[in-house]
């Protein structure tokens, strides 16, 4: 397998859990980096993973995402998988009550955090010769209200949404759409929440199997959806919680 890994930021994010458990199933990888502060974090992690295409992407910048699809296209060929696994919002928005966000800090955590999945959906169609895997990183904050987790609701819930979307358009190409829902995890972004820890400490309490997920579980989870042991699953937004989903 070839796959395309979007959002690897350093070792504590979930798609380096994801790159690691990729990398022990077999697959060869291409990682992206944000900007030139980012190179530092994320290059010992692609060598670590021995990733042979490494370059930088801004999802904003339309010129970096088109050279970076050529730059696959010239040295693989083809796109088995993509792994979205970015999220954005301003901080004055995020903390903030949704109804008094600002339309610019929203239409911004739309379209980086939703739209730069159908941006690059579009991009890996072509790529995807005899079908491939497209799966993104969501949370429950989508379904329910989670304190602290302001306007990125509404965004992950327009994500799910454009997954149902995505996977009924690429369908017919045999190219499978999903999004995985983890619980709470301490990653170094997540730790911007407000009220974080408590979240954690209760996620971890009333879950079902009374534990956290770790980013090593959920890269096993993202490692099955992204293979051919999945191949009759698309559309679908996958809980990987413990189980704390299922409270309500």
């Amino acid at each position: 397998m070839k796959g395309l890994i979007i959002g690897l930021a350093n070792d504590q994010s979930l798609a380096w859990g994801c790159a690691k458990a990729l990398k022990a199933a077999g697959a060869e990888l291409a990682v992206t980096y944000q900007n030139d502060k980012a190179q530092s974090y994320v290059a010992p992690l692609a060598d670590a993973v021995g990733a042979s295409i490494v370059l930088p992407l801004d999802v904003r910048d339309a010129g970096q995402m088109t050279t970076l699809f050529e730059t696959i296209r010239e040295r693989w060929g083809r796109l088995d998988f993509l792994l979205h696994s970015i999220a954005f919002a301003p901080k004055a928005d995020l903390h903030g009550r949704v109804a008094d966000s600002s339309a610019e800090g929203f239409a911004t955590a739309m379209d980086i955090s939703c739209h730069s999945l159908i941006r690059l959906a579009r991009h890996a169609e072509p790529l995807m010769t005899d079908g491939g895997s497209i799966l993104t990183m969501s949370f429950y904050g989508a379904e329910k209200v989670v304190p602290g987790y302001g306007i990125m609701g509404p965004v992950k819930a327009a994500l799910e949404a454009s997954v149902r979307y995505l996977a009924a358009d690429l369908g017919p190409r045999r190219i499978r759409v999903n999004a995985l829902s983890t619980g709470p995890v301490k990653t170094r972004a997540a730790s911007g929440l407000s009220h974080f820890d408590d979240l954690m400490e209760k996620a971890a309490q009333r879950a079902p199997l009374h534990q956290l997920v770790t980013i090593e579980q959920i890269g096993e989870a993202a490692t099955f959806l992204l293979s051919d042991k999945a191949r009759y699953i698309s559309g679908q937004t996958i809980y990987v919680d413990a189980g704390y989903n299922t409270l309500g």
